[in-house]
C-alpha cells in the first residue's frame, strides 16, 4: 500500500494550494482519508477528513471555511484545497487512511500514511 501526496509548495499569504494523495495497492472506495500536518518543532495534528463516500467530512476550527477536502474514487485519489493560506498554515502534510466509512483527526486512527508534502507560506 502507498500513498503519494504532492501539490506543496512555496505561496504568498492569502493565496492557494491544492494537494493531492493518490493511493496505490488499495481500493480507495473502502477507506476513509485524512490530511494531518507538522510544522517545525510541533506534534502532528490532524487538518481535515473525509468519510470512504465522502459524504462526511470535519475539519480543525482554523482552517473551517479556508480548506476544502474532497475525493474521487475512480481516480483512488484525495484532494485537500487550501484557500487564503495564513503563514501558520506552514508545515509538512501528510496524507494517512484506514479501512473505516468514518475516521476522526487523530494520527492513531490511520493505519496508511503518505511521505508528506512541505507547504511554506510567506507572510
Amino acid at each position: 500500500v502507498q500513498l503519494q501526496a504532492s501539490g506543496g509548495g512555496l505561496v504568498q499569504a492569502g493565496g492557494s494550494l491544492r494537494l493531492s494523495c493518490t493511493a496505490s495497492g488499495i481500493n480507495l472506495d473502502d477507506y476513509a482519508i485524512a490530511w494531518f500536518r507538522q510544522a517545525p518543532g510541533k506534534g502532528r495534528e490532524g487538518v481535515s477528513a473525509i468519510s470512504s463516500s465522502g459524504i462526511t467530512t470535519n475539519y480543525r476550527d482554523s482552517v473551517k471555511g479556508r480548506f476544502t477536502i474532497s475525493r474521487d474514487n475512480s481516480k483512488n485519489t484525495a484532494y485537500l484545497q487550501m484557500n487564503n493560506l495564513k503563514a501558520e498554515d506552514t508545515a509538512v502534510y501528510y496524507c494517512a487512511a484506514d479501512y473505516a466509512t468514518t475516521r476522526g483527526l487523530h494520527r492513531s486512527e490511520y493505519r496508511y500514511w503518505g511521505q508528506g508534502t512541505l507547504v511554506t507560506v510567506s507572510s
